[in-house]
């Protein structure tokens, strides 16, 4: 009975010390994991930004994305009142054309009228009202480069006044005057004049009535005069934009296969099985590790000093990325193949560069593809962003509509084309590798 104990006492002292190792594990990486939680939440200050947060912005914001403004704008310095969709000036209601709702007489007076009973009315000497339900009548006038109003304190947190500006926000639109302008804000869902501006004759006519109706445009039939104006609408720029998807697809295109043509001779350098010498191997593995591991973006920011900016060198970028990725990737495939094929194609009497053409390619052919293709998918988005550095593609033109804060419907269009864009290649991929590899896509 001794024997059998003492046999089992070093059994029953490595399983008591496993077990106390499994108990520290256990009580040690959840107080790791909240230990890295705290130190993230310190270093981001992720307290403050939620207190900066600002929801309301937020929601405007994304109301922005499918909405537009009308602006009501006189100028206080010049005289004159005009309306103008999203206030551009392709967006400008010619004389006596003014929307429903706005009501111009003469240079200086105005009335708007919102849905909810709210009234604004421009008035002579640079002066105005806002006359809101259950609050009262805004008195407000420019004098000598200060604004006069009739508010008393407390004032509401919807209005933002000082001596130079008063802001007016409420739910039927938003009314602003400074020294230099006067200016109603009225929201309205959809995106105006995405289709034909108020310059068009199309502008305001149903697709029914442009494809069966009679001749709008004397000098033009309906349907090759409509796609005319559609694809040169000024605001919407339908043609810029078709144009920067079509570079933006070709960066990626360009900089996928053309990484992909010059990885491959470079592969078989890297690969042990075709290339004996330790020293060069090592070497072109190191340079396809340096070329990888600098971020297309940054060699954006390189090859833009160097090429200058442009949709090449975003091309580039992508190119000199993927050509380390692929060269590593490739060379670990040409690792791996069958070794019988080429000895049976050698068989033949051929030579080292017909036995790597019809020993190894082939074998190595649906791997290299299948990697190409879902790179080409990829670097679809990336060379969104690419485009918005080297000022090319759809990238930029989003970056543009960011930076301007005003028409954030454009933002959601080029958005939505973005994501349309990817989809599309994603199919695109998926067909074209079923068709040369043989699996559905």
């Amino acid at each position: 009975m001794t024997d059998t104990t003492a046999t089992l006492e070093p059994a029953k002292t490595s399983a008591l010390a496993l077990f106390r190792r499994k108990q520290k594990v256990a009580f040690a990486v959840p107080a790791i994991i909240l230990a890295y939680l705290v130190y993230i939440a310190v270093s981001f200050d992720v307290v403050g930004l939620a207190q900066r947060a600002s929801l309301e912005n937020a929601s405007i914001l994304a109301s922005d994305t499918w909405s537009h403004k009308v602006h009501v704008t006189r100028d206080n310095r010049r005289g004159g009142t005009t309306v103008a969709i999203e206030g551009e000036r392709k967006g400008t209601y010619e004389d006596g054309t003014s929307p429903d709702w706005v009501s111009i007489d003469g240079a200086d007076e105005a009335t708007i009228d919102f849905d909810d009973g709210s009234v604004v009315q421009f008035l002579p000497d640079n002066a105005a009202t806002f006359d809101i339900p259950d609050f009262g009548t805004i008195e407000m006038q420019l004098v000598d480069g200060s604004i006069r109003t009739n508010l008393q304190e407390p004032i509401p947190d919807w209005i933002n006044k000082s001596d130079k500006r008063i802001t007016i926000t409420t739910d039927a639109g938003r009314m602003s005057m400074t020294r230099s302008r006067t200016e109603v804000f009225r929201y309205f869902g959809g995106w105006e004049l995405f289709w034909f501006t108020l310059d068009s004759p199309y502008y305001g006519h149903s697709f029914v009535k442009i494809v069966t109706g009679d001749r709008i445009d004397p000098t033009r039939s309906n349907i090759s005069g409509a796609l005319s104006d559609f694809w040169n609408n000024a605001m919407w720029r339908h043609k810029d934009v078709a144009w920067a998807m079509g570079e933006t697809i070709l960066m990626a295109f360009l900089g996928t296969f053309g990484a992909a043509m010059i990885a491959l001779p470079l592969a078989f350098i890297a690969a042990k099985r075709f290339s004996p010498l330790t020293l060069v191997r090592a070497s072109m593995r190191r340079v396809f590790d340096f070329v990888r591991g600098v971020d297309a973006l940054i060699w954006t920011v390189v090859l833009a000093r160097a090429f200058g900016p442009g949709p090449l060198t975003g091309a580039l970028a992508i190119l000199v990325t993927d050509t380390g990725t692929f060269g590593k990737t490739f060379s670990e495939a040409l690792e791996n193949v069958d070794q019988k094929q080429i000895d049976g194609v050698a068989s033949t009497g051929a030579k080292p560069l017909l036995r790597y053409r019809f020993g190894v390619i082939p074998q190595v052919a649906p791997v290299l593809l299948a990697q190409v293709l879902y790179f080409l998918e990829s670097n679809t988005r990336s060379a969104t962003i690419i485009g918005a550095i080297t000022g090319g593609g759809i990238g930029l033109m989003l970056t543009q509509a960011i930076q301007t804060q005003k028409d954030w419907e454009e933002v959601g269009y080029y958005i939505m084309l973005i994501i349309i864009l990817v989809m599309f290649m994603d199919w695109f991929s998926g067909w074209l590798r079923g068709r040369l590899i043989g699996r559905s896509g």
